[in-house]
């Protein structure tokens, strides 16, 4: 009894302790977000203060235009998940079921392509973009976005393809279906949990990208929202606005916090399927 008790005590130590660990810096900006200027430069340092503020809050949207930051953050994100999904779906049922010749290489080449970190990509996206006169263009972000998500995409969504019984376009194809309406209407509406898992990844990476928003977009007007956070400037030159500059994080942190509870059920359901084969 005592032996099943410590192990009870040390298993919730242990939970709690994971807990704190990975929400403490969440939790240290959204508390210095509300701290006032004198608080946060204090010392010793207030953890926890007493008084609060939404100056920092206020002052986003006062002195910038960063209800455009976070509108050119969604639309860039929308719109490139959009084209993962919508061109890495048919590719994965293709390589799932359609079996096409060179099948193996094609794997393997994607296979190499998502094993690439995406910097390494940065001087040839570069020089693509100014050939084809894509700067200040959120098409320099969107197609970059789109093609470092697609490999990811298309071989998660063909595992789940892969569990799916044949049985289902057998008697799709009994009917009358051809191979578009058998992905389109039967395939895709019964794998939602794995669209909604992949989608979710990909617009994730897609808003919190830094290093291609910062070089592909000048415009003051049409920066993301990691690129307006990063280049927060105080009063002065010598000041660092950490109040503004975590009120930003909070802002940039929250749609996807909404968007992960908002769709909790859903991702559980596409990391946990095909777990257990019956």
């Amino acid at each position: 009894m005592k032996k099943n008790l410590l192990k009870q005590i040390l298993l919730w130590l242990a939970i709690i302790f994971v807990v704190v660990f990975s929400l403490a810096p969440a939790l240290w900006q959204l508390l210095t977000s509300f701290k006032l200027n004198e608080d946060i430069s204090k010392l010793p340092t207030i953890y926890f203060p007493t008084r609060f503020t939404l100056s920092h809050y206020t002052e986003l949207f006062d002195r910038r235009p960063f209800w455009r930051y976070i509108l050119n953050s969604a639309f860039v994100s929308i719109l490139s998940t959009a084209f993962a999904l919508g061109i890495g779906a048919p590719a994965a049922y293709a390589l799932a079921r359609l079996r096409p010749k060179g099948q193996n290489i094609i794997l393997a080449s994607i296979l190499v392509v998502t094993l690439f970190p995406g910097i390494l990509l940065f001087f040839g996206l570069l020089e693509i973009v100014q050939f084809l006169r894509l700067g200040n263009n959120y098409l320099a972000l969107i197609i970059p976005y789109t093609a470092i998500n697609l490999p990811l995409t298309i071989l998660v969504l063909r595992s789940f393809f892969e569990q799916l019984p044949k049985d289902l376009e057998d008697s799709a194809r009994v009917d009358g279906y051809n191979t578009w309406q058998t992905l389109t209407q039967i395939i895709l509406p019964m794998t939602l949990p794995a669209l909604v898992t992949t989608g979710i990844l990909t617009f994730i990476f897609a808003w919190n990208e830094f290093i291609f928003a910062l070089t592909f977009i000048t415009r003051d007007d049409m920066k993301t929202i990691p690129v307006a956070a990063a280049q927060l400037s105080g009063a002065s030159t010598f000041e660092i606005p950490y109040g503004p500059i975590a009120a930003a994080t909070v802002l940039g942190t929250l749609p996807l916090v909404l968007l992960v509870l908002f769709f909790q059920r859903k991702i559980v359901q596409g990391l946990t399927a095909g777990a257990v084969k019956g």
